[in-house]
């Protein structure tokens, strides 16, 4: 028997994990071949259909998502039609949850397996013939649709097959992701998470043999999947320690709860090299009320604390989310969250990096099977029906707020998350909340009609437009000066950009210009003169320095490029030697 595989990626860099845990699991099943075809949401319907049909496979499972669950119901119906003997499963959390309906709604799709799938798969493979004794699926027996009862949670993970080392994951991929344990020691309402009780964890001995793999291969950036990374400070540690222990250049990312990390863990990761680590860290907002109400147990002065601590003491890179739309949050709410992760991100300001911390702001969705269903039938929310079943409004937001909300989180992405714009957000920031730009900047964004997909350049002018309009009078060249400054130090500034330097700002190029580029280029190993261009600008402090060093400074910028390296930027002071960011 022929098994395909397969799932609809949100991007191609993305490579499944939940795949060849089930041919891992099933590979010692007589007369069965297993092929794996992973797509992406992207790509034309009609050409991922033909792969799929392509494989005459007798059985295809799906793993669904919101982000793929409605395409993927499209290629289930269509896959039926031309190959009427197909056998076609679902898994995943997107198909779990509402099953009856889905299968009422959707007669191409045989069979759903709900909660943890490598054991269920396995045993529906071998029961095909007879399915009422398997547990954790809902399948079809004629016209009736049958569920039977649930499976319990698999309880020594250790006895699932590594997929990694089955070699069944493709590790040429730019993100591969990983789990070390399944369950969350957290019950919120809005999270899928809730619904499983307690954490279970693979042994040591596995991890460490897995964690082996990723490194020896190189594996550009490994996202652990884990709820809660750091359920255990002590478990965490030597995970961590065995990482860098190791070494290499693979990028971690964790999710993990800040309040629960302990000074022995701050100590470690002292020692992390810069974007070695990513901690992504749910503040979700600052209201009690709001987190009560939704079963988020957090120690939030402990978990301000130890991010001030991270972004201070350590170079992992934070990044900080928040949902908007929880309950008892209205719109200057929002705001006041928002400020607060600003604020625990401020000791970095005027000097984040590409590695650097980072802050999310997503819309409540009300996702099947959560308990947040039920508080939003009492609060009386409106969502939408369909994926990603994101709010529409709620007692405290209006639909118009929301947009507002999205329309900042979209700037986030832009200005702040790109680290193009942090020294003139550093300078207006110090008249005005980071806040308040950012609803003024999505005000002005919105009245205007400004698209949110824009080139460099006219991101930079429509920032400029922004500042030069919003900001107060007495700080706007300030402003302009730091964003000359974040424009020289991003990119080459060519002849549109210089519109916004003052006519003093630079001059002729001097003969000691040249030969100084030269020197930066070749210590880069890159002596192609015709690959390496400089600009001399003058601004009215040194932003190099944190806290910037007031009295004027006058700055070569040299841009070096190279085949597979990008863009470097050199900065340094006319005749000395300076700091140096890449880019």
């Amino acid at each position: 028997m022929k098994l395909l595989l397969t799932t609809l990626h949100a991007k191609y860099a993305h490579a499944s994990l939940a795949l060849p845990s089930l041919a891992a699991a099933c590979a010692d099943l007589p007369g069965t071949e297993f092929v794996i075809r992973e797509c992406t949401v992207n790509e034309p319907a009609d050409g991922v259909l033909r792969k799929l049909v392509a494989e005459e496979a007798d059985l295809v499972a799906f793993s669904c998502y919101i982000w793929n669950i409605e395409a993927t119901l499209k290629l289930a119906a269509d896959l039926k039609q031309l190959r009427p003997a197909t056998v076609i499963v679902l898994g995943g959390p997107e198909a779990a949850h509402g099953v009856f309906e889905l299968m009422e709604h959707n007669a191409a799709v045989d069979l759903v397996i709900r909660g943890e799938g490598e054991t269920s798969f396995r045993d529906t493979l071998r029961a095909l013939a007879g399915l009422s004794e398997v547990e954790g699926i809902t399948f079809r027996s004629g016209e009736e649709i049958v569920a039977n009862p649930e499976r319990a949670p698999v309880a020594d993970l250790d006895t699932l097959p590594s997929p990694f080392a089955a070699g069944l994951v493709d590790l040429a991929k730019p993100l591969v992701y990983y789990e070390t344990s399944r369950g969350c020691p957290f019950s919120c309402a809005f999270c899928m998470s809730s619904l499983e009780k307690g954490v279970r964890s693979y042994s040591p001995g596995r991890i460490e043999a897995d964690l082996d793999i990723l490194l020896a291969a190189g594996v550009r950036t490994v996202k652990l999947v884990d709820r809660t990374f750091n359920y255990d400070a002590g478990r965490a540690n030597r995970i961590w320690e065995f990482i860098l222990d190791r070494g290499g250049e693979s990028a971690f990312h964790f999710e993990i709860a800040a309040d629960l990390l302990t000074d022995a863990n701050i100590e470690l990761l002292k020692q992390v090299p810069a974007g070695r680590f990513r901690f992504e860290i749910g503040v979700q907002a600052e209201g009690k009320e709001t987190l009560d109400r939704v079963g988020r147990k957090s120690d939030l002065e402990r978990l301000f604390a130890n991010v001030r601590r991270l972004v201070t003491e350590t170079r992992v890179t934070v990044h900080l989310d928040l949902v908007a739309g929880l309950p008892h949050e209205d719109y200057d709410g929002f705001l006041r969250s928002l400020q607060q992760v600003f604020d625990l991100l401020s000791a970095n300001a005027g000097r984040r990096e590409k590695t650097d911390c980072h802050i999310q702001v997503e819309p409540l969705k009300v996702l099947k099977g959560s308990p947040m269903r039920a508080i939003a039938r009492e609060e009386g929310y409106r969502f939408s029906a369909t994926p990603p079943y994101k709010i529409l409004s709620t007692p405290w937001l209006s639909y118009g707020e929301i947009g507002r909300i999205e329309t900042i989180a979209r700037l986030l992405d832009l200005v702040y998350n790109s680290g193009r714009f942090a020294t003139a957000l550093a300078a207006w920031e110090r008249t005005t909340p980071a806040s308040r730009i950012f609803n003024a900047m999505a005000d002005l964004w919105e009245r205007e009609d400004i698209p949110l997909s824009l080139s460099q350049h006219d991101l930079f002018a429509a920032f400029w437009r922004c500042a030069a309009e919003l900001a107060p009078r007495e700080v706007r060249e300030e402003i302009r000066d730091a964003l000359c400054y974040d424009l020289c130090r991003t990119d080459y500034p060519g002849g549109r950009e210089l519109a916004f330097f003052s006519k003093e700002d630079g001059g002729k190029r001097r003969p000691d210009e040249r030969d100084r580029a030269l020197e930066l280029a070749r210590q880069r190993g890159n002596d192609a003169a015709g690959r390496v261009r400089w600009v001399r600008r003058r601004f009215a402090r040194d932003y190099r320095t944190t806290p910037w060093r007031e009295g004027e400074s006058e700055l070569l910028f040299v841009y070096v490029s190279a085949p597979g390296r990008g863009l470097a930027v050199e900065i340094t002071d006319i005749g000395r030697n300076g700091t140096k960011e890449e880019t």
